[in-house]
C-alpha cells in the first residue's frame, strides 16, 4: 500500500511540531510493546493501558490525540467503549488495530493527519511481519483450536472453533444463538477477523438497546429534514460497515415492521436512507445473533419468518457454561489472571466454582472472578473466602 500523496504533503508539517501523545490499548502485552516499540521515535509520546478502564484513566493523564486500539477488551464491549471515548475525548482519534498482527483495521474518513500517519508507519514498518511470525503462531490458533478471545478446549466449543472458521472464509449470512453471557458477540468477532474482510470495519448495534423509533434511523441513515431533529443528514450503520461485517446482536428484539426493510437489504444489498428514494447499493456481511428461540419466536408471531431463514443460513449455536464444565478451570484462571496478573486460583476455591450452576454463564464467571480479584486484595492465592457468588 503506498502512502496518499496529501500525507506526504502533510508530513513535514507534523514533524516540525512536538511530538504527539499515543495509547496502545491491548490485553496482550506482547502486542502493546511491539506497537510501543516501533512507534518510540521523537514523533511519538507512546503510553500503554491493558484495559478499556485503563484506558480511560490513561487518556486523563496523558490528553493523547491518538489511541490504538485492539477490539478485544478484557472489560468492555468495543461499542461501549467507542461510545464512552466519543462522550469524554471527542477530539481523540481511534485507529482499530488487528489483535494478531498489530495491522491497522478500522479508519474512518474523518481520521486526522496524526492518525493515518501512526496507521501508515506501523503498516511500513515491516516489523510486524516479524511480529506475526514471532508470536502469531501462539496467538493465532489453528484449526480446531480456541478463536481469537475465546477460551475451552471442550467437545462443545471445539465444535464452534470448527464451525466458525468454515464459515469465515464466506460471505455466508451466519446466526449465532446461546443463551445470555455464552459469548455470542466473540464469535462475530471471529468471522470477522478470520475472513477476507478483517481489514474493513466491523459495525455492532444491539436491537435491543436502542428504541424502536431511533433503531430505524441508526440503522438506515436519514437525510437532513427526514424528522424533526434530522438538522443535517447521516449514514446508518450498514453503509458504515461497507466492505466488512455487521453485527446484529439480538436481532429477536428488532420491531416487525423494521423486519421488512432488513429482509429488503439482505436480498438486494440495497439501502435506502429515511427521507431519500435514492438507493445506495453496499457490500455488507450480516451476522446476526440471538439469545431467544427464533424459530419459537416465528410460531409466536413475532418475528418474520423468511427473514429467519434468510439469516439462519447457516448457525452456531454455543454452549451453555454447564454444558463445559470441563472448561471451568481454564476460564476461571485466565480470568484471574486478567484481572490480578500472577495470583494462584486455590483448589479449594475451584470446587466452590464447580458446584455452582452458572445461570449467568461465562459472564457470571468472569464477573465472579473480577470480584475475588478485588476481594484478594495483595495476596496471591484466590481461597474459598474470596468467591462471592
Amino acid at each position: 500500500m503506498s502512502i496518499p500523496a496529501w500525507v506526504n504533503a502533510v508530513e513535514p508539517m507534523i514533524r516540525r511540531t512536538a511530538a504527539v501523545p499515543i495509547v496502545v490499548v491491548s490485553s496482550n502485552p506482547l502486542l502493546r510493546q511491539e506497537l510501543s516499540r516501533r512507534l518510540g521515535s521523537s514523533r511519538w509520546i507512546v503510553s500503554e493501558a491493558e484495559s478499556g478502564a485503563h484506558a480511560l484513566l490513561q487518556l486523563e493523564v496523558d490528553k493523547a490525540e491518538v489511541l490504538l486500539l485492539d477490539p478485544i477488551l478484557p472489560d468492555l464491549d468495543p461499542t461501549e467503549f467507542h461510545s464512552l471515548l466519543a462522550l469524554r475525548f471527542p477530539d481523540l482519534q481511534v485507529v482499530t488495530v488487528n489483535p494478531h498482527t498489530g495491522q491497522p483495521m478500522l479508519r474512518s474518513s474523518t481520521t486526522s493527519a496524526k492518525a493515518l500517519e501512526a496507521a501508515e508507519e506501523l503498516e511500513h514498518s515491516g516489523v510486524l511481519h516479524g511480529f506475526q511470525a514471532k508470536v502469531g503462531r501462539s496467538e493465532v490458533p489453528e484449526s480446531g483450536c480456541e478463536l481469537p478471545g475465546m477460551i475451552g478446549d471442550s467437545e462443545a466449543m471445539q465444535r464452534v472453533y470448527a464451525l466458525t472458521r468454515l464459515v469465515a472464509r464466506r460471505n455466508t449470512t451466519v446466526v449465532v444463538l446461546g443463551e445470555s453471557g455464552t459469548g455470542k458477540d466473540l464469535v462475530a468477532q471471529a468471522i470477522h477477523l478470520l475472513s477476507p474482510r478483517r481489514s474493513s470495519p466491523f459495525v455492532v448495534i444491539n436491537c435491543a438497546a436502542i428504541p424502536e423509533a431511533l433503531l430505524e434511523a441508526e440503522l438506515f441513515g436519514y437525510v437532513k429534514g427526514a424528522f424533526t431533529g434530522a438538522v443535517q443528514s447521516r449514514m446508518g450503520r450498514i453503509h458504515a460497515a461497507q466492505g466488512g461485517t455487521l453485527f446484529l446482536d439480538e436481532i429477536g428484539e428488532m420491531p416487525l415492521a423494521l423486519q421488512a426493510k432488513l429482509l429488503r437489504f439482505l436480498e438486494q444489498g440495497e439501502v435506502q436512507r429515511l427521507g431519500s428514494n435514492d438507493n445506495f447499493r453496499v457490500d455488507v456481511r450480516v451476522i446476526a445473533a440471538s439469545n431467544v428461540d427464533l424459530q419459537k419466536r416465528v410460531t409466536q408471531g413475532g418475528f418474520r419468518e423468511d427473514l429467519y431463514y434468510r439469516l439462519a443460513v447457516f448457525s452456531i449455536r454455543l454452549p451453555l457454561l454447564n454444558e463445559r464444565m470441563s472448561d471451568l478451570s481454564l476460564l476461571a484462571g485466565s480470568f484471574a489472571q486478567r484481572f490480578c496478573p500472577g495470583v494462584a486460583l486455590s483448589q479449594a476455591a475451584l470446587s466452590i466454582l464447580r458446584q455452582h450452576s452458572w445461570p449467568g454463564n461465562v459472564r457470571e464467571l468472569r464477573n465472579v472472578m473480577e470480584r475475588a480479584s478485588i476481594v484478594v486484595e495483595d495476596g496471591r492465592e484466590i481461597g474459598p473466602e474470596h468467591i462471592i457468588l
